[in-house]
């Protein structure tokens, strides 16, 4: 038995010990190319776009990242926007769905699209990182909204 053989077997072991259930992807997911009619962003193409202050600090890219990802798959994929003296850094993408953290970052969101796609999108707003991170009633805040994000997603994706 070669040595990667014994690490499977091993993991494997501890695994059903422990009463995890591991999944294994069965195939890769297909390469989506778009059609050259097609724009790259349709609409709702893009699950959630997270809208951030510019010059975020480490300790809040971490405390956001972690938030996202303990919701699931879906948000911690989700493309990030900074902003810097009240206007987007890049093109945003059309989502159904968009957390904002801040007022000013809400109001360049708001500059930044459509009418037409602010009324189809589910926009969420939190508090700034940096006091998400200092603040307990901030951090509850986040919660539910990322809570209520979740909870739009998963409506739309039925």
């Amino acid at each position: 038995m070669s040595m990667l053989q014994a690490g499977a077997t091993h993991r494997a072991r501890v695994l059903r010990a422990l009463g995890v259930t591991p999944w294994v992807r069965r195939a890769p997911p297909p390469a989506v190319v778009p059609a050259r009619d097609e724009p790259v962003a349709a609409a709702g193409s893009v699950a959630c776009v997270v809208v951030l202050p510019q010059g975020c600090g480490t300790r809040e890219l971490d405390l956001v990242g972690r938030a996202l990802g303990a919701c699931g798959a879906a948000l911690a994929r989700a493309a990030r926007v900074t902003v810097s003296g009240g206007r987007l850094a890049g093109e945003v993408p059309v989502a159904r769905a968009y957390l904002v953290f801040g007022e000013t970052q809400a109001h360049a969101l708001g500059r930044a699209l459509p009418a037409a796609v602010m009324r189809d999108a589910q926009i969420v707003l939190a508090d700034e990182p940096a006091l998400v991170l200092a603040r307990a009633e901030a951090k509850r805040r986040l919660w539910n909204a990322l809570r209520s994000l979740r909870r739009a997603l998963a409506a739309a994706g039925k």
